[in-house]
């Protein structure tokens, strides 16, 4: 590392004048340019001062910065339905829609989905339908009402020996000497 004498550390520090300028006007130019940059420090203070003054009226107000946040958005998304662009491209897509929904094309293809749409409807009430009358079948079948009966039977007796019960054995209910209401689906 080299020695820099003292005197010419602070010159060295200091930019060359722009050539063309007298030692008088450089150092009136260096003393505008400390008191623009005082200003600008100043103007910071003032603005954050001010800045948080604004924080303070909006929360005695209630105003959240989510509040502030949704008026920018519908400010902007107006601003943008208001341009020329926007309505140029509005424009443009009305009149698209406007071909295409005229179009042999579209009203082929919605006839037939149109169509498709009640195919579907039909065969899907069928197929409910039979499977309705399946179940009406099952149920009125030999198998299931012997089935039922046993069930029933079976209901019975376990419903019946409780009644008939002397041995001191109470239901886990708590419900005591009532039976419990038939609800049952058979």
């Amino acid at each position: 590392m080299t020695d820099v004498p003292v005197e010419g550390a602070a010159a060295a520090a200091r930019a060359p004048a722009f050539e063309g300028l007298t030692p008088a006007e450089e150092e009136e130019l260096r003393t505008e340019l400390a008191k623009v940059e005082e200003e600008i420090g100043t103007l910071r203070q003032v603005l954050a001062a001010k800045e948080r003054h604004c924080g303070e009226l909006k929360r005695k107000l209630g105003l959240t910065p989510f509040d502030g946040l949704k008026q920018n958005l519908s400010k902007s998304w107006h601003d943008v339905q208001v341009s020329t662009a926007y309505r140029s491209a509005s424009s443009t897509l009305e009149d698209w829609n406007e071909k295409l929904t005229q179009s042999e094309a579209y009203k082929k293809t919605q006839e037939t989905l149109s169509q498709a749409g009640q195919k579907t409807s039909a065969a899907l009430s069928n197929v409910g339908s039979a499977i309705s009358r399946k179940f009406g079948d099952m149920r009125n079948s030999a198998t299931f009402k012997s089935f039922e009966d046993r069930v029933g039977t079976i209901k019975s007796r376990v419903v019946g020996s409780r009644e008939n019960s002397t041995d001191g054995l109470h239901s886990p209910t708590g419900v005591g000497d009532k039976p419990p209401q038939d609800n049952a689906p058979f």
